[in-house]
């Protein structure tokens, strides 16, 4: 069993009673300090291919946690499909000031307003080129710098310093965090960006799949437009959400930080924006969903809205690395009851009746 596994529900007391990024940056430090494992033998029913990329399973690591690309060996040996580093931006930035984390555990949430602090392209790129070879997915999540004179110019660099590295790249426009940004999502800023990008990638010799990751509190209209950028090769796939500005119901004293709101609180959000996204794509984009994640049940109906593969992060700061594995058992256990093939067959299902999911008289 996985050492991290083993010791979290000791660690979990101590973790919390620290400020919450001081915890996150403590469990990075241990987990650097762990010994290489291999991931454990994954269940053969839940293999999923998506965008030319096989996956033992369809559960993944959320960009944010590993934000410099510090430990994606020691995510993998958890269990998890595949990881996700990042965001990392070409210049090194410190982000927004602190505190900037913020635990909601009254809620299972967490607020963010990080604003996109990671070293650079070259510290990360370096960390890539040193694990090149071994095995598991990892893919990268490229961003901008907060005071960039042309953003779309820092996803190419993006764009170029990873392409030879990450087994895919995902294209965030979408984090709250930075001024500006999610302005990328409109039609005509995100045809331009998509189509600078497509033109960039032609002159590498490598040409991973490329995804988008999107808000999920864009209006009907702007996922229609979306869902026009990304068709006919515009991406690969998209990822489907990001954190919300949104504030549903909360109990905890820290609802009112200003920042980007995950776990629990999202799920009903991400899942309506998920399955509205695979009926405007009509199934034809490979689709990642996240938010809210924080069990079997919860990842089962994100596939039911129509995503082939999963992520999630904050059900980590509450539940620890056990709940990797109660998922992926969960999953196979459903898809088995279900008598389905593969997850492939589920995909999707009930993307119609699950675009209102969690609104007030549904």
């Amino acid at each position: 069993m996985n050492i991290a596994r083993l010791a979290f529900p000791l660690a979990r007391p101590i973790l919390h009673r620290l400020d919450a990024e001081r915890a996150h940056d403590l469990t990075l430090a241990v987990l650097k300090r762990l010994p290489a494992m291999a991931p454990p033998p994954a269940d053969p029913s839940l293999a999923v291919g998506a965008f030319g990329l096989d996956f033992a399973n369809p559960l993944g690591l959320a960009a944010g946690f590993d934000k410099n690309a510090e430990v994606p060996d020691a995510m993998l040996a958890m269990g998890f499909g595949f990881v996700e580093v990042g965001t990392l931006t070409p210049r090194p930035q410190d982000g927004n000031p602190r505190p900037r984390l913020f635990r909601l555990e009254a809620d299972g949430a967490v607020i963010n307003r990080m604003g996109f602090n990671n070293g650079g392209h070259a510290a990360a790129r370096a960390r890539l080129a040193a694990r090149s070879g071994r095995p598991g997915i990892v893919g990268v999540n490229i961003g901008a710098n907060k005071d960039s004179a042309d953003r779309v110019a820092d996803y190419e660099r993006g764009l170029a310093a990873f392409s030879g590295l990450a087994h895919y790249l995902t294209v965030n426009i979408s984090s709250p965090n930075t001024p500006g940004l999610r302005a990328l999502q409109s039609r005509a800023e995100l045809e331009a960006l998509l189509s600078r990008l497509n033109a960039a990638r032609l002159s590498q010799t490598r040409r991973p799949p490329m995804l988008l990751k999107i808000a999920p509190d864009l209006g009907e209209a702007e996922l229609e437009d979306v869902a026009r950028c990304c068709e006919d090769g515009g991406v690969d796939g998209i990822v489907v959400a990001n954190t919300t500005l949104a504030r549903p119901k909360l109990l905890s004293p820290a609802a009112g930080e200003a920042g980007g709101l995950s776990g629990a609180p999202l799920m009903d959000l991400a899942t309506r924006q998920l399955a509205r996204m695979h009926l405007l794509t009509a199934g034809r984009l490979p689709l990642v969903g996240v938010g809210g994640i924080a069990s079997a049940a919860d990842a089962w109906l994100k596939i039911e809205a129509g995503a082939t593969l999963l992520q999630l992060y904050s059900a980590l700061v509450y539940r620890g690395p056990a709940v990797i594995a109660e998922i992926l058992e969960g999953l196979a256990a459903r898809l088995r009851a279900s008598g389905a093939a593969s997850l492939a067959a589920i995909v999707g299902r009930a993307a119609g009746s699950l675009t209102h999911q969690g609104e007030s008289g549904t």
